[in-house]
């Protein structure tokens, strides 16, 4: 998977247009206002984190250590309506580069299992947290 999605380089420009489409679709301000205003940090820790998800270089891992993609978000919550607007960003920022659309389909399911599994987490943690 990394090597279809191009190595790093392109990687690099599936985040950066990921980060595109947070920034500019109205669906993706709910996440974008997740995000601190300077996107640097956090455009490099989801090019890592892919790499290696992707069977790479376990880039994130020699950068920041090891990584719970649940715990990480743990401190947000996370609707479908977030889960969604990540999945959107994804998508669009699939449809602009050249790649097949098997791989871009197959990209999008399998990103979707992390995602609902943050969706997940922090629907149970907030269930659980006293009114």
């Amino acid at each position: 998977t990394f090597v279809a999605a191009g190595g790093e380089p392109g990687l690099t420009r599936l985040v950066d247009t990921f980060y595109l489409m947070m920034d500019t679709l109205p669906e993706a301000q709910v996440i974008r206002k997740m995000h601190p205003e300077d996107l640097t940090l956090s455009r490099q820790k989801l090019t890592y984190f892919l790499a290696g998800w992707m069977g790479g270089p376990r880039l994130y891992m020699q950068h920041f250590g090891s990584i719970s993609i649940p715990k990480v978000h743990s401190h947000l919550t996370i609707d479908s309506e977030e889960r969604d607007a990540w999945m959107l960003c994804m998508e669009k920022a699939l449809d602009t580069l050249e790649y097949p659309e098997s791989f871009k389909s197959y990209l999008l399911e399998q990103l979707f299992r992390p995602a609902e599994m943050i969706h997940q987490t922090s629907h149970s943690k907030h269930d659980e947290e006293p009114s």
